[in-house]
């Protein structure tokens, strides 16, 4: 039987069974059997090896895959192949039997009508069997090959609706293949393009990076210049449409930092576009910031002509407030800003001058002490007068002329409030000349020291003080000339002394809490009270004076009787108390009066005058113990009433009369 197979030929079975295949390779091996039976017994040849869908050279997907691994003659069989001009087979069986069996290879003879010698080689393994061996075990493969054979024929036709769904399951197979090699080309067309993409946006990423770079670059330089000079929607937004308040003075701040900025900028001679630009913008708005400032400023001056306005409330809520719109209209606009100025201070000048004349009419309603000439220290002890300015009435009420008493406690009260005008006007009570002196220059004297304050805290730094104290003057000169005529209707005609010398002590007192407060401009206003004050002062001082001579030299002396000095008596005189009272209460007022006031030149005159008096009185006591007696006794009665007061001049006047008292003491 491997003879026949050696010869190529085949023998037709009875069965009609197609031929077993004839072109089994030439080597001895065994051959494993086909289980798909007899037509695919033999070698299949393999697929053509697809291209790849990822390949970008075939993209083909039309070709089925059964059809590129069918056969080209179209049969699933596998085709036989037939040797038609073999080798001799004795010569071949005569080489093999010369050999062993033991896998040499022989080169066998070949026709040389059809192969040549040196084109045919025969190569056998007979897998170190021997030559029976190795034939009895093809024999054995052959028959398994031929019953496997067989039954794959007879059950070709039972299977063949298996082999069918088999070809439609891979023609399905196929199709699936073909939609898997679709889909997979346009996945990597798609990854072409995605790729594309990607490297456009890397270089566009790089090309953003450079830009910003620069952009940070260009931005560290011209960042600080922009931001010096330009000025946010917000704030123009805010200057133009919004409410005045504090939001809106930060925001003047804001435009006024780069009008600034803009002028620098400007002066640095330099060509830059956006300065050039700006410029007019920033102008705009500060003109449109000067236009409000203008509005706002006129509204609250207008509102300081308003009936029963407290000035005071407008100037801290709406003037000290936003003190920064005047300094910024000065610095924009000087000649708006003194017609500004200028009205303010008509409105102020009118408004105070018409409180204080109301003020002025209220304080005349009081009822006065009337301290007239008769009221001096060498006049009779007749009665009393009282007296009213314009418009009053006498009251008849007693007082005395000569004694301090509690008026003193007007100078050493801690209450600086002035008496308001509805109260002066509804007060029924008999008051001396220092009441209304006092209360009418307590309110100038506040009123002047908030409205300079409120002058320094509002023009300045925009005006020097020299101007503002030119305003302050302007402001309050008929307010001042008002009190200086409500002074001198107070001492015109009076011989208070006492008050008098009160009057001086407030006005030197407003005068030191004017020192402290740091308001120098009211300093004229106080001196020329003290003007007014002290020459009067010294005029009735020189009554009293004159008073006291006239009863000197009034006094006779001639020698009385014995009974006449019998009842002459060593009391002190009645002069003497009115004399130690009125001394008392000149040095009460005096306790810290310096050597340059006229006080002590006054006092030691009437003093002097007093000494001659008693002294010529003592001279009418015919009795020289009783005299020396009664000029002891008026001694001691007026140290008795001064010896509690301190002060230098006080002290003085004490040693004075000690003195006078030693001197007529053993008597």
């Amino acid at each position: 039987m491997w003879l026949d197979r050696l010869s190529g030929h085949s023998t037709p079975t009875p069965s009609a069974s197609p031929p077993p295949p004839t072109n089994r390779s030439y080597s001895p091996a065994a051959r494993r059997p086909s289980h798909l039976g007899p037509a695919v017994a033999a070698q299949r040849p393999g697929f053509n090896p697809r291209s790849s869908s990822l390949s970008l050279h075939s993209n083909d997907s039309t070709t089925s895959l059964l059809a590129s691994s069918r056969r080209p003659n179209g049969s699933g069989l596998k085709q036989s192949v037939t040797v038609a001009d073999a080798p001799n087979p004795l010569d071949v069986l005569e080489k093999l039997l010369g050999s062993e069996g033991k896998g040499k290879v022989a080169k066998p003879q070949t026709n040389g009508d059809h192969l040549a010698q040196d084109e045919f080689e025969l190569e056998l393994d007979f897998e170190d069997l021997s030559l029976r061996e190795f034939v009895s075990r093809d024999a054995l493969f052959a028959r398994r090959e031929q019953v496997y054979a067989t039954q794959t024929v007879e059950e070709f036709e039972r299977d063949k609706a298996k082999f069918e769904d088999l070809h439609r399951s891979i023609r399905a197979c196929d199709d699936v293949l073909n939609s898997v090699e679709i889909n997979l080309a346009s996945f990597q067309n798609d990854l072409a393009t995605v790729s594309a993409e990607i490297e456009t946006l890397q270089a566009r990423s790089t090309a953003l990076s450079v830009r910003l770079e620069n952009r940070k670059l260009v931005e560290s330089g011209l960042g600080p210049v922009v931001e010096e000079i330009s000025v946010s929607p917000a704030v123009v937004r805010k200057i133009v449409e919004g409410v005045i308040d504090e939001a809106w003075v930060r925001a003047l701040a804001e435009v006024e930092k780069r009008s600034k900025a803009m002028d620098i900028k400007s002066k640095e001679q330099r060509n830059i576009k956006g300065v050039r630009d700006l410029k007019p913008l920033l102008a705009n708005l500060v003109d449109k910031a000067l236009e409000r400032i203008r509005d706002f400023l006129v509204a609250q001056i207008k509102a300081l002509r308003s009936p029963n306005i407290n000035a005071q409330i407008i100037q801290q809520q709406h003037f000290i407030r936003y003190k920064d719109l005047y300094a910024f209209l000065h610095k924009h606009h000087p000649k708006l800003a003194e017609e500004i100025g200028q009205a303010y201070m008509n409105t102020m000048r009118w408004y105070f001058l018409n409180q204080f004349t109301r003020y002025q009419k209220a304080l005349e309603k009081i009822k006065l002490h009337l301290i007239d000439r008769h009221d001096v220290l060498g006049g009779d002890d007749g009665n009393r007068k009282t007296n009213l300015l314009a418009g009053s009435k006498s009251s008849g009420q007693p007082h005395d002329a000569f004694n301090l008493g509690r008026r003193i406690d007007l100078l050493r009260t801690s209450n600086q409030t002035a008496l308001p005008s509805f109260l002066a006007e509804e007060d029924k009570t008999t008051h001396y000349l220092e009441f209304p002196f006092r209360n009418f220059n307590l309110a100038l004297v506040d009123n002047a020291s908030a409205e300079y304050s409120f002058l320094t805290s509002f023009f300045s730094p925009s005006l020097s003080y020299a101007a503002i104290s030119r305003h302050f003057n302007y402001i309050f000169e008929p307010t001042f000339a008002l009190g200086q005529t409500l002074t001198k209707a107070l001492v015109h005609e009076t011989f208070d002394s006492l008050g008098l010398l009160l009057c001086v002590r407030l006005n030197q007192h407003f005068a030191f809490e004017l020192q402290r407060r740091k308001i120098p401009a009211v300093d004229g206003y106080i001196n020329g009270t003290g003007m007014l004050l002290w020459p009067r002062f010294q005029v009735i001082m020189d009554q009293h004076c004159e008073s006291v001579r006239t009863i000197t030299n009034a006094i006779s002396i001639r020698k009385q009787s014995a009974s006449e000095q019998a009842k002459q008596s060593a009391a002190p005189h009645f002069m003497t108390q009115r004399f130690g009272q009125f001394m008392q209460g000149i040095l009460a007022l005096s306790t810290e009066a310096g050597d340059d006031e006229p006080v002590s030149a006054s006092l030691i005159r009437l003093r002097s005058e007093m000494e001659a008096f008693l002294t010529k009185s003592s001279k009418s006591i015919g009795e020289a113990r009783k005299r020396e007696r009664f000029l002891y006794n008026n001694y001691s009665l007026i140290l008795t009433i001064i010896g509690d007061l301190e002060g230098k001049l006080a002290m003085e006047q004490q040693e004075h009369f000690e003195g006078l008292k030693k001197a007529f003491e053993g008597s």
